[in-house]
């Protein structure tokens, strides 16, 4: 067989018949190697296609814990952990497992039975009504929230959240839209305002109010409440009040015939379709004994100066700069991809957080060798008791927004990263560097700055981050 003849020939043209010729078992002058495929055009055969290996298989490891985005990544997260574990043969929720999946494979630093701290809003009972509806998270749905429960509420355009009251004290977060608000004070005075996303109110117990969807799309807020035990169906209503009182006494009452009341409403309102209403300066009272509250109980939070850090931002609302807010203390924190909401804890009451966009990993660590992980996504609620250390790291590709929420007058934490700066130095290395005096060095030159950063982000997070999951 005469030899053959590849001069003239495209690389693409040689690298096809070297290929085919090297099926046949016959030597050719042509290089198998990566550069070739791409210098012909030609996509990597899968042998030269470097694939990030999973983090959920039995060869997998990382000694350091390191954060999954199983949502982002759109990984099926499985119970293996550095050569430990097996794959799952029975029924499984692959949905609910990526949203969760440092309870499908604790951080080896997990440890004992702590309480379950999270739900999720998603699994709450919705009570639909005309023109909006409800849900609500308390320590009926979610047993570690004892000090605080939530309400979540639409209201459309125009729609009402009848005129009533509470034994608790209301605390409220505009999630969306706008929303006006009416009241008296406990000595009669009028209140009313017009709220929009990010703006707050508090009304303390007993205080009477109503809330009316205003624009084109109403509104969405979630309401707190400074008892655990709290019930939205426990709210008292106008309309179911005067429903269960005898019409001679309402006559009375308001110095009227009892066929005025012939047609009240049987039962309570409670969420209905209303007429829309005009200005404040229009629909204020004007009646003789009238007269304006001395009081303020909205706020203007994200309108607030944010305090910025190197990982994102904080805004904090209590007492101090809301004054009527006596039972409620709050913070809005935005981590950026990558950031930490730095190791810390609370004295003064548990923490109540709302997750409103992004995805979250928080350690809770709870003394006696306990600690648990938990994973949240938008709409989800966890909990944190007080004195209880924690973090919360943006594990997703977009930023966290989220609020604390605590039942107390001011917002109090310590900051571990502080503390050890502000501690002497031979006790901070004697206790955790005794035997390995340069790293000790090392870190407590990090350290010794005592400087607290609330939304930390690491020198070099991101990097070493990505070496781990190459590992």
């Amino acid at each position: 067989m005469p030899p053959r003849n590849y001069t003239g020939l495209s690389a693409w043209q040689l690298l096809v018949a070297g290929l085919a010729l090297s099926n046949s078992g016959l030597a050719v002058p042509v290089e198998d190697s990566p550069r070739q495929y791409l210098l012909a055009g030609l996509d990597l055969p899968p042998k030269y296609s470097k694939k990030p290996k999973s983090p959920y298989n039995p060869d997998y490891r990382d000694p350091y814990d390191g954060a999954v985005d199983a949502v982002g990544e759109k990984l099926d997260p499985l119970p293996y952990r550095n050569g430990l574990g097996a794959s799952v043969l029975g029924p499984w929720n692959r949905e609910r497992s990526r949203q969760s999946p440092d309870l499908v494979r604790p951080p080896s630093t997990d440890h004992g039975n702590l309480k379950n701290m999270r739900w999720s809003f998603a699994d709450s009972h919705v009570r639909i009504e005309e023109g909006g509806w409800t849900r609500q998270t308390t320590v009926r749905e979610l047993g570690t929230s004892v000090e605080l429960a939530a309400v979540n509420m639409r209201l459309d355009q125009g729609v009402i959240r009848e005129l009533h009251w509470h034994k608790e004290a209301e605390w409220a977060y505009v999630l969306d839209g706008q929303v006006r608000v009416t009241a008296i004070d406990y000595e009669g005075g009028n209140f009313m305002d017009d709220l929009k996303k990010g703006d707050l109110w508090y009304f303390p117990s007993g205080v009477p109010h109503s809330l009316q969807g205003l624009g084109e799309n109403g509104t969405e807020f979630l309401l707190i409440f400074d008892d655990g035990n709290f019930s939205e169906e426990s709210t008292f209503i106008l309309s179911d009040w005067l429903a269960h009182t005898p019409k001679s006494v309402i006559a009375k009452n308001f110095h009227l015939a009892p066929e005025v009341f012939a047609h009240l409403p049987e039962k309570e309102k409670y969420i209905f379709q209303g007429a829309l209403p005009g200005s404040i300066d229009d629909e204020k009272p004007t009646g003789k004994g009238v007269k304006k509250s001395k009081y303020n109980f909205v706020h203007r939070m994200l309108e607030q100066e944010p305090h910025v850090t190197s990982g994102g931002e904080v805004r904090i609302t209590d007492s101090k700069n809301f004054h009527v807010s006596k039972t409620v203390a709050a913070a809005h924190v935005l981590i950026q991809p990558g950031a930490l909401r730095e190791m810390h804890w609370h004295p003064n009451a548990d923490e109540w957080n709302f997750f409103i966009r992004g995805r979250a990993r928080v350690t809770i660590f709870a003394s006696e060798g306990s600690a648990r992980t938990f994973d949240y996504v938008p709409g989800d609620v966890g909990i944190v008791p007080r004195n209880m250390g924690h973090f919360v790291e943006n594990i997703g590709d977009e930023p966290i927004e989220m609020l604390e929420v605590f039942r107390a007058d001011e917002f109090r934490d310590f900051s571990l990263f502080q503390w050890m700066g502000e501690t002497p130095k031979k006790m901070v290395v004697d206790h955790l560097f005794k035997d390995d005096p340069e790293n000790g060095e090392i870190f407590w030159n990090k350290v010794k700055s005592a400087e607290k950063d609330e939304v930390t982000l690491p020198d070099s997070g991101k990097d070493a981050e990505s070496e781990q999951r190459e590992l």
